[in-house]
């Protein structure tokens, strides 16, 4: 492949974090007070965290880039009177799962095809031993029918690290006003925890454990939500890959809990510098700078390690399809119940372009070849898969047809003009 002109440069701020979006929404809607969000991801999955919000009676405006949310605390939600429809959002199911239960409301959640196919017993298990009731279909994913009662305390042990689980059992305490514990093998993204705490609740945390206390309430504050790391990985690839360039990735989070890919770009040997660091609403943001030109090599990703960059895995099997040496990821079972099954998804579109990758139970495995990449990528309407291989697009000689363009709005609806951007000097 020849890449002697090829260039990313100039700066990106890319969209808000859509975890924090939509904790940002939830929490508001929970607090005391009139919050003001600003910098909020305007996309279909937290567009539909919003829509669930105004089925159970809270006046969620319409979603701009400066935004205010009127509490109403959970006295104030109502049982909706149809279906609460989550559209792709597996985060909406099961945070507002907590909500609901926490409640004392009675909402049967619906989704698109894709999300009524995801695993939402990890949701019932936890909130019915709290004591509340939740009916699955035999397959075990949506619809579900939440109905909250007297909630009680709960010590949790969780068998994956979730932060969505871990979110669904600490919502539905704070609005149960009930103590809970929460263990996890492995600690999962922490927003939910930070935000709460932000907000004034009383929450205790360690390496492995969350407990928030009884009888906590939110108070309404300005959040302004920082650049998502997961879109600002795809950037920092593309200028890893690219043999000259300069690339500023603006304003981006910067939680432990999210930066694992960044880390493994290191370990690949890639030059990313960290600028400005600061804390704002409980969240570490930066600028990151990123260097192209340097040799990436192959590395070895194992179990520990996965929570930190899960949903980055697609990306990093591209990249290491232009290391040298073979990367190996194992201990990522939890990518087969995602958008898509993401393990058999990346293995078979990579292979069928042209890379050398193996398809293991809970990874795969990635041999460095610097292929020229030819053919047309099945992305299964998973967003994080089409921008993945956009990436591998954009690099010169390749030839890749991305079947589903449009399925990138769930989280970054401005990618493809943003790509265009950087690479408009190649």
């Amino acid at each position: 492949m020849s890449t002697a002109r090829f260039v990313v440069a100039g700066e990106v701020r890319v969209p808000g974090d859509k975890s924090i979006s939509h904790r940002a929404l939830i929490c508001a809607s929970l607090a005391t007070g009139t919050s003001r969000i600003r910098g909020i991801l305007r996309s279909a999955d937290v567009l539909s965290t919003a829509e669930v919000l105004r089925a159970l009676g809270v006046a969620i405006p319409e979603l701009t880039d400066d935004v205010s949310i009127q509490g109403v605390g959970p006295a104030g939600l109502r049982s909706p009177g149809g279906a609460a429809d989550c559209g792709n959002s597996g985060t909406t199911a099961r945070l507002m799962a907590g909500v609901v239960a926490g409640a004392g409301l009675d909402v049967t959640f619906t989704g698109d095809a894709s999300l009524s196919r995801r695993p939402m017993r990890r949701v019932k298990r936890p909130l019915e031993a709290m004591g509340a009731s939740v009916e699955l279909p035999p397959h075990g994913g949506l619809p579900m029918r939440v109905r909250g009662t007297a909630l009680h305390d709960l010590v949790w042990e969780g068998e994956i690290a979730s932060a969505q689980v871990k979110s669904c059992i600490l919502l539905a305490s704070l609005c149960a006003s009930v103590e809970v514990t929460v263990r996890e093998p492995e600690k999962s993204r922490d927003h939910t925890e930070r935000m709460l705490a932000a907000m004034g609740a009383e929450v205790w945390v360690n390496d492995d454990s969350v407990i928030l206390f009884a009888g906590q309430t939110l108070t309404a504050m300005e959040i302004v939500v920082p650049g998502d790391p997961s879109s600002a990985s795809f950037f920092a690839a593309l200028a890893a890959l690219a043999p000259a360039g300069d690339l500023w990735l603006r304003d981006v989070g910067l939680n432990d809990t999210r930066t694992g890919f960044l880390g493994a770009l290191r370990d690949m040997g890639a030059r990313v510098d960290l600028s400005g660091s600061t804390m704002r609403n409980g969240e570490y943001v930066g600028d990151l700078h990123v260097l192209g030109g340097e040799v990436l090599r192959g590395i070895t990703v194992e179990r520990e390690a996965i929570p930190r960059l899960i949903d980055e895995l697609p990306l990093l099997a591209c990249v290491a399809a232009y290391c040298d040496g073979t990367t190996t990821v194992t201990g990522a079972a939890e990518l087969r119940v995602k958008e898509s099954d993401r393990i058999a998804a990346v293995v078979g579109n990579l292979s069928a372009l042209g890379a050398d990758i193996s398809e293991l139970e809970d990874g795969f495995v990635v041999r460095g070849t610097r292929p020229r990449l030819r053919g047309t990528v099945t992305t299964h309407g998973d967003h994080r898969l089409a921008m993945a291989f956009g990436i591998l697009a954009a690099l010169p000689g390749n030839e890749i047809a991305i079947d589903d363009r449009d399925c990138v709005a769930v989280s970054y609806p401005t990618f493809w003009a943003d790509l265009h951007r950087v690479t408009a000097n190649a």
